[in-house]
């Protein structure tokens, strides 16, 4: 049986082509055999499979170096956006029309350089102003006297005790000096100030004003533990004229009498009035206040209100919580700034160092007396202080030479105008102690200052005189 094969004939260069043949008379020509369908099917995916894999590793070549060029790219451009771009206070405070960075960058210098702002590069965060003058605050703890009426016994004397808040705010050779308000101190008996490091140490008031909500609280320098003493600063002293509104600050105070406490916020307005009493029912009006929404709280007095670099620019006060109609308000504090602060807490440390003196010791001067306000001292052309309305005969502001309807205008130095004043500075001196006083006499309408000496006498001696005339 005749073999038969399916072939191609190989064709020469230029050879017509030949007639497909199946005898096995013709020479066998050379030839190559066709592929199955399933054969070429399995080598088209393999090609396949081989282009995948050149091109996977070509793409994921191409897209690590992309990917790593965009990377350097964006970290390039950050690093020159912290060199070269102005910050957002910076861009706030450039001149209008400069949009340059170069142009903005000068202008940012040019603020920094001449102090017209206090919104710098060198401003800190919240966590960085409380760790530089967290060491400058202290807490405050008073104990106090005062009278309540009882239903059934009448008047009683209770031993109240306060909270409050200071700021170290110098020294002298004997003494460390702690700023506050007056109201957190009034009337105490007994202070007691607490550090850092949570040490405790005896305090007593060293000066006051009365009218400014203010006073200055000491710490004999022997009686603080060396640890204490190395790890307390004095605060650094801000600006408070170079204050913005809308600029960030940072309180700090002993909120609730809980220790020390820091809230956050900014500055709200500038000069308002806020009406207070203290706690002898005395009313007086606060003024050229700072407001913030930072939250000062009970406690919170006499702490410290704190600009981004960390510097002192107001001492707390107290919040409103109440408008006049009766409306109920929120993040309403004030502050005293420090520029109206400043002048009278260095004339509170200046001044001798007094204790209280105990009450069977006190000294009078043998007077009684009304305040002159300013409504008054406008409507009938007097000074402001406090007036004599009657000096008592025998007594020691006779035998000065005072007269009725004088006003006492200063005590040691230290300025009267009200009643609270006097009395302020009068704890401080004992029967038998001299005294010097500034009065304003009236002759003809004019008032003349006076300049007296009084040796003070005890209550009991006065009370003699009164019952004498």
């Amino acid at each position: 049986m005749q073999e038969q094969f399916d072939y191609d004939i190989v064709k020469e260069e230029g050879q017509e082509d030949a007639p497909r043949q199946n005898t096995e008379m013709n020479p066998r020509p050379v030839r190559k055999k066709r592929r199955t369908r399933a054969g070429t099917l399995a080598f088209t995916i393999a090609c396949a499979l081989v282009f995948g894999v050149i091109a996977g590793g070509v793409s994921f070549g191409v897209n690590y170096l992309g990917n790593k060029a965009v990377q350097s790219t964006v970290q390039a451009v950050e690093e020159m956006k912290k060199q070269d771009s102005p910050t957002i206070q910076q861009q706030i405070l450039a001149p209008k029309g400069t949009d340059s960075a170069a142009q903005t960058e000068e202008a940012g210098a040019e603020e920094k350089s001449s102090g017209d702002t206090t919104v710098s590069e060198t401003a800190l965060t919240p966590i960085q102003v409380v760790e530089k003058s967290k060491s400058a605050m202290v807490t405050i703890s008073t104990v106090s006297v005062q009278e309540m009426r009882d239903f059934f016994y009448g008047t009683r004397s209770y031993e109240v005790e306060g909270a409050g808040t200071g700021v170290i705010v110098g020294t002298n050779e004997t003494e460390l000096l702690i700023a506050t308000n007056y109201h957190v101190v009034e009337g105490a008996t007994k202070v007691s100030v607490g550090f850092i490091d949570e040490s405790v140490c005896e305090a007593y008031v060293k000066g006051t004003d009365y009218q400014n909500d203010l006073a200055v609280v000491g710490v004999k320098l022997e009686s603080l533990p060396s640890e204490t003493a190395s790890q307390i600063s004095v605060i650094t002293m801000g600006d408070s004229e170079k204050l913005q509104l809308g600029e960030q600050v940072v309180a700090i105070g002993n909120a609730l009498g809980y220790g020390q406490s820091v809230t956050v916020g900014y500055i709200s307005a500038f000069n308002r009035e806020l009406n207070l009493t203290y706690a002898s029912g005395q009313s007086f009006t606060s003024s050229g206040l700072i407001q913030t929404d930072a939250a000062i709280n009970s406690g919170n007095s006499g702490g410290a209100l704190l600009n981004m670099k960390g510097e002192l620019v107001g001492i707390n006060e107290a919040k409103s919580s109440y408008t006049s109609s009766g409306v109920t308000v929120d993040s309403v504090g004030y502050a005293i700034p420090i520029s109206k602060a400043e002048p009278i807490l260095e004339e509170l440390m200046a001044m001798t160092t007094r204790d209280i003196v105990p009450a069977e010791q006190a000294g009078y001067l043998g007077v009684n007396c009304a305040d002159v306000t300013e409504d008054i001292a406008e409507m009938y052309n007097m000074p402001v202080g406090v007036a004599f309305t009657n000096v008592i005969e025998g007594s020691p502001a006779e035998a000065a030479g005072i007269k009725k309807g004088d006003v006492l205008v200063e005590m040691e130095g230290r300025t009267i105008r009200a009643y609270q004043d006097l009395k302020n500075v009068l704890q401080y001196y004992a029967a038998g102690d001299t005294v010097e006083l500034k009065v304003m006499r009236s002759d003809d309408g004019e008032y003349i200052e006076q300049t007296v000496q009084v040796t003070l006498a005890g209550k009991s001696e006065i009370d003699a005189l009164q019952t004498q005339h």
